[in-house]
Formats: structure tokens, C-alpha cells, sequence
């Protein structure tokens, strides 16, 4: 019910009323519209194959370790990040070594399958109507995986044995 000053007096608020989009808004929903099904897929597997092309050119494991760019964490505290090691880890990967890539992130190149995994199963259904099999992670694993990222992110800047093994 309104008042007479065109004030709400009910027990429920008033919706909000949708907000015209603007053009670019409009324009990204109109190509959106108009992609073929492919589109997206290629666009990421575009960044991926820069991301890789990236470690392939760099070799990040001969850089100088003063080299830019470099982690904003390591260079304002010293320590490793949770990510430290993954690119040089992506190049031996790339190279076929993965005992040194395992040396460099042991996380970064077990989660690798899987999430090459997901990303065909995801590609292939989109552009192609494939229908992979998607591996389904509870809560709980995700949550257990984390905590062991977590953890191995922690102890591989503690500064005594054995973990300075894990020194990057």
C-alpha cells in the first residue's frame, strides 16, 4: 500500500527496478548471442596455448631469480608463494621431466592431469556436444586439497630440515 506521500507502508520492501544495460553491456550480450558454440573453447584454449607458448620461450629455470617480472610476495617478503615453482614446474612438464617438475611444485603437477581433464571434458561439451565424463570433487576433497596446498605452502619456507629441501 502506498501513503499519500508515495511512501511504501507494507511489510514487504519494494523491488528494485532492473536497470537499464548499456551499450557495451548490450553489445557483448548481442555477440554472445551470435558466437557459434566453439567460440568460447577457442578463446580460452587461446590463453592456454599463450600460457604455455610463455614457458616454453621464457625457460624461467635459467632467469636470474632478481629477473622481472617477478611474485610481488617473494620480492616484498622473501617467502615463497603458494604458486612459487609452477611455471618452471609447467616447463619441465613441457620438457618431459617430471621428477624435476616435481621438485618444483609437487602440487602444480599432480592437480595438472586433472585439470587437463576438466578442461576437455568442458571444451568438448560446449563446442562439440561431447559428453566426457566429469570427475565430480566433494566439498571435502576440494577442502583437503587446499589444506594440503596450504600446508605445503607453509612448510616449504620453513628454514630447517627437511623442508628447506622444498626451497624453490
Amino acid at each position: 500500500m502506498h501513503a499519500p506521500d508515495g511512501s511504501w507502508q507494507g511489510p514487504y520492501p519494494v523491488a528494485y527496478q532492473p536497470v537499464e544495460t548499456d551499450r557495451f553491456t548490450r553489445m557483448v550480450l548481442r555477440l554472445h548471442a551470435r558466437a557459434p558454440r566453439w567460440a568460447v573453447p577457442l578463446a580460452a584454449l587461446g590463453c592456454v596455448v599463450l600460457g604455455l607458448a610463455y614457458a616454453m620461450i621464457s625457460n624461467p629455470t635459467q632467469s636470474d631469480p632478481d629477473a622481472r617480472p617477478t611474485c610481488l610476495l617473494k620480492l616484498t617478503t622473501g617467502l615463497d608463494c603458494p604458486g612459487c615453482g609452477g611455471t618452471r614446474a609447467l616447463w619441465y612438464v613441457l620438457h618431459g621431466d617430471l621428477p624435476a617438475a616435481a621438485r618444483h611444485h609437487f602440487l602444480f603437477v599432480f592437480a595438472l592431469p586433472f585439470l587437463t581433464w576438466l578442461f576437455v571434458a568442458w571444451a568438448g561439451n560446449r563446442a562439440f556436444g561431447w559428453k566426457l565424463p566429469e570427475p565430480r570433487f566433494s566439498p571435502k576433497a576440494i577442502g583437503l586439497f587446499l589444506a594440503a596446498w596450504g600446508v605445503f605452502s607453509v612448510a616449504r619456507n620453513l628454514p630447517w630440515a627437511p623442508f628447506t629441501s622444498l626451497y624453490v
